[in-house]
Parts: structure tokens; C-alpha cells; sequence
């Protein structure tokens, strides 16, 4: 494998896909509906944020493993992006997701596989990338899900792996982000229905989100917890600090990497300094970006800027974990 040049972004993505999204006039039962253009994007969480990062000029790098003709698509998508990567070859061919907007109810369906199983060589050698050039790095993204043959706790591996020599962020769901916790998290972007699971609480009410984060931190070794709630805004939160951003009304066209969208562009926003307020407004920016982005085409740089200046952060008064 050849050498990379000095990176500021790592991203890993364990579980990649091609992201084929259409629509039809009206989704219909045991109808044959005929459907638009396919729109062919590459997908998977930490491709997803190396897109965005690339977009804002930040320098990426994409860690994925590929098989297949479907991996030699994805490869080629990603290359379209401008997205320096680094490709495990697999033996199993590379996952398909498919996204179908309704046109009629503007409803939008997403069919999202599980993901071909990886050996271990194959997942032993993303770890070894992650560990070659983590060092050099400002930020190490691991994000997404799983597929079959993958150790649960393969995200707090891929802690051990940065060496502590970069801020190791972790977004991904259930037993895969709990395990990496305690591997010493620099920050987590759960949405409200994965904090909530992750805190073992049912509430949306303020005061009972800013105690689970509290307790989060009492009980895992976390600096920062940023919280995105959709329309309702997001939270951002560390030991000391607690942020709140205000949602933003956009009719979204799409819903698909709106989470990635605003991960890439809050990161790009600390990788300039530590600005929290500026991070979480550009995070908001970012994810209500995506939802005027048809199928999986994420945030677009000029609506990411523009949008920003209508998000307002305002710190929350006593609190503190």
C-alpha cells in the first residue's frame, strides 16, 4: 500500500454502501412503478463526513473496505468527490442502499442492508490504516454501523488504535457505541432516539436530557456529547458547558446524511479552533443543509454558510456535570 501524505481528517467506515436513490410518482403494494433516473452516491457514515469535510476544504481521508464490482463503484464514486482514500480490498461484494422519494406524498423510503460480513485479516487491516497514519492526524471519525463478523467492540479498537495521538470521535448506535466508551471518546453525535437509548430514558424534556448527559460523563470517559435533535435544534454539551441551538424551519427534500452532514461540518468547524458556539452553529447549519439536497447528495457548502447565520446558541445557565 503506498504512502499517504499528511492528512488533518481520518475517517473510518467499516460498513460502506452504494447509495442509489429514485422516485416515483406514488409508492404503491404489488405495483410495478416506474422510477426516475437512478442518482448513484457514495454512502456510509465516515465516507459521508469525509464528503462534507472535503467540500469545506478541510483535508480528509476515507478508510473503507470495497469488494466487488459494487466496491469498485463506490471506489470510483468517492475518487468523483475528490475524497483521498485508502481501500481494503474485501472478498465479499460491497452493500447497495436504496432511497425512493414519493413524489405524491413526499414521503421518502429507505431500504438500508446489512452489509457483507468482513473477515478478520479484512477488519485487522482498517485497524492497521487507522493506526499508520492516525498520528499525523487532527481528528480520527470513526461512524456508522457494523456488518457481520465484526467484534462489538471494534470502535473502542479503534481508540486503541489512534494512540491517543488524535481526538477520536465515535457515531455510531447501541452495544457498538456503548463498548467504545470507556476506550476514551472525544465526542459522540447520537440523534435524540439513540441518546435516549444510550441513557435508558423515554423523555425529550430539557432538564431530564441535560442529567442523562451528566450521568454519561460520571460513567464513561467522554469530553463532549453533542445531541442533534432534528427540528427541535441540538444540544451540545462537556463537563462544563452546556449549548443549545435553535432548529431551523426548512420543508426537507431529503432526510438521508442529514446526521453526517452535521457531524462534517461541526468538525470542520473545530478543526479551525475550539469555538463551541461556532461548532454547534455550524453543525445545525450543516444538518438542516442536508434536507435540501434531494436523495443522498448531503450538505452543499453555500447552504451550509448561509445558514448559519440564522442559528442562534445560547448557553444554559447552572449547569454543569
Amino acid at each position: 500500500m503506498t504512502e499517504t501524505p499528511p492528512v488533518q481528517i481520518v475517517t473510518l467506515t467499516i460498513n460502506p454502501a452504494v447509495d442509489i436513490s429514485t422516485s416515483v410518482r406514488k409508492m404503491m403494494p404489488f405495483t410495478k412503478m416506474r422510477c426516475a433516473e437512478a442518482q448513484r452516491d457514495p454512502g456510509g457514515g465516515g465516507i459521508n463526513v469525509a464528503r462534507v469535510l472535503t467540500r469545506l476544504d478541510i483535508d480528509a481521508i476515507a478508510i473503507y473496505p470495497a469488494g466487488g464490482a459494487t466496491g469498485q463503484t463506490l471506489a470510483r464514486l468517492v475518487e468523483r468527490e475528490s475524497v483521498r482514500s485508502i481501500v481494503i480490498p474485501t472478498a465479499n461484494d460491497t452493500r447497495e442502499d436504496i432511497t425512493v422519494f414519493d413524489e405524491t406524498t413526499r414521503e421518502q423510503f429507505r431500504l438500508v442492508f446489512p452489509g457483507a460480513s468482513l473477515s478478520e485479516f479484512e477488519w485487522q487491516q482498517c485497524l492497521d490504516a487507522v493506526t499508520r497514519i492516525s498520528s499525523e492526524a487532527a481528528f480520527v471519525i470513526a461512524s456508522g454501523s457494523l456488518p457481520p463478523g465484526i467484534p462489538i467492540d471494534f470502535y473502542g479498537r479503534v481508540v486503541r488504535a489512534s494512540k491517543g495521538a488524535a481526538r477520536v470521535i465515535v457515531d455510531t448506535t447501541g452495544i457498538s457505541l456503548k463498548a467504545a466508551l470507556d476506550a476514551g471518546v472525544y465526542l459522540i453525535k447520537p440523534n435524540l432516539h439513540e441518546f435516549q437509548d444510550l441513557a435508558g430514558i423515554s423523555t425529550e424534556d430539557e432538564p431530564a436530557l441535560l442529567e442523562a448527559g451528566r450521568s454519561l460523563f460520571a460513567r464513561h470517559r467522554i469530553e463532549m456529547i453533542a445531541l442533534s435533535m432534528g427540528s427541535q435544534g441540538a444540544l451540545l454539551l462537556t463537563r462544563d458547558v452546556a449549548l443549545r441551538a435553535n432548529g431551523l424551519p426548512i420543508q426537507p427534500v431529503s432526510v438521508s446524511g442529514a446526521g453526517d452532514s452535521f457531524l462534517g461540518a461541526m468538525v470542520s468547524s473545530l478543526e479551525h479552533d475550539d469555538d463551541l458556539e461556532a461548532a454547534l452553529r455550524y453543525g445545525v447549519a450543516g444538518g438542516s443543509a442536508a434536507l435540501l439536497s434531494p436523495g443522498t447528495g448531503l450538505c452543499v457548502r453555500e447552504d451550509i454558510h448561509r445558514l448559519a447565520s440564522s442559528v442562534e446558541v445560547t448557553a444554559i445557565a447552572g449547569y454543569h456535570a
